[in-house]
């Protein structure tokens, strides 16, 4: 079943572009609109090439999205739940850092035996959005 996106992808995947072509230069962040945009773009990506509802991606303020195929939780906190900052989860979806970094670096809060995203991230390579500049 297909996901229901709410963010445009051409407006989503520039967002993400405008993103990593800052961070590349190391340059101020990106305002806050297209950080929310580029988190809600790549958490919809994510939903719809891991479609599932076992693992719960939070990225508050932004966003959530549930994943990955597996039992699906009806009511309280899921059973696995990855949570982090956009910083961090755009840097996920771009490969500028892999999940076993960040999680052991304290960027991410992981629970549960479902909850490793190793398999599904990048979304994105830095050389994929540089090439569609």
């Amino acid at each position: 079943m297909a996901i229901r996106r709410r963010i445009d992808p051409d407006q989503g995947r520039n967002a993400l572009e405008m993103w990593a072509a800052q961070a590349a230069l190391d340059a101020a962040p990106a305002d806050r609109s297209t950080i929310a945009t580029a988190v809600r773009f790549t958490l919809e990506e994510l939903a719809a090439r891991a479609e599932g509802n076992s693992v719960e991606v939070r990225v508050p303020p932004f966003g959530v999205t549930q994943c990955i195929a597996g039992p699906r939780h009806t009511r309280g906190t899921p059973p696995n739940v990855v949570e982090t900052s956009a910083g961090v989860w755009l840097e996920l979806v771009t490969g500028r850092t892999d999940f076993a970094t960040a999680l052991a670096g304290g960027g991410i809060e992981a629970s549960g035996t479902r909850a490793d995203l190793s398999e599904h991230l990048p979304l994105f390579t830095t050389a994929e959005l540089e090439d569609r500049r």
